[in-house]
């Protein structure tokens, strides 16, 4: 490669790596006390879920915006089921795919626990992404009433605690 070539490499190099330099998703969970439910919203880019699917599912081709013989809402709900789990005071609860949103580069993906009673604790296992980007952090928002409090999930810390009195 000549430097030339590397020279008009270089733009196109930046403008990626600005665009998309790091590896994160955010999850927002808010405790609808009235409907009794955990009401769940998560953005992702798509890119890095791309990726992380056809390594997991050895499909090196797949197109998730366009899946061949299934849907994108089937990939992603078999996925999340895989690799986002939540429990309220020590009680793993079943977590319910709603469907997708496309906001631009990201996908947001809508999530529902039913049946939701009070609760002190609740404990969060996000490991999207995470077989795939080493640097990958998990962002979590939980809301209940005037309260909010977050985590930042990582490879090495998947899983956590938090405690609403």
């Amino acid at each position: 490669m000549t430097l030339t070539t590397l020279s008009g490499l270089m733009p196109a190099f930046v403008f990626w790596f600005f665009l998309h330099p790091i590896h994160v998703s955010v999850t927002e969970i808010e405790f609808d006390e009235k409907d009794e439910a955990l009401e769940i919203m998560m953005r992702v880019f798509i890119d890095d879920l791309e990726l992380s699917l056809r390594n997991s599912l050895g499909q090196p081709d797949l197109d998730i915006l366009h899946p061949r013989g299934t849907t994108t809402d089937k990939l992603v709900g078999d996925y999340l089921r895989d690799h986002f789990k939540i429990s309220l005071d020590s009680k793993s609860q079943k977590a319910t795919y709603l469907g997708h949103e496309r906001e631009s580069e990201a996908f947001v993906f809508y999530v529902e626990v039913r049946d939701v009673k009070r609760w002190k604790t609740i404990t969060i296992h996000n490991d999207i992404i995470m077989a795939t980007h080493d640097d990958q952090s998990n962002i979590v928002h939980v809301y209940v009433n005037d309260k909010v409090k977050s985590l930042r999930l990582t490879r090495n810390t998947p899983a956590d605690k938090l405690t609403f009195e």
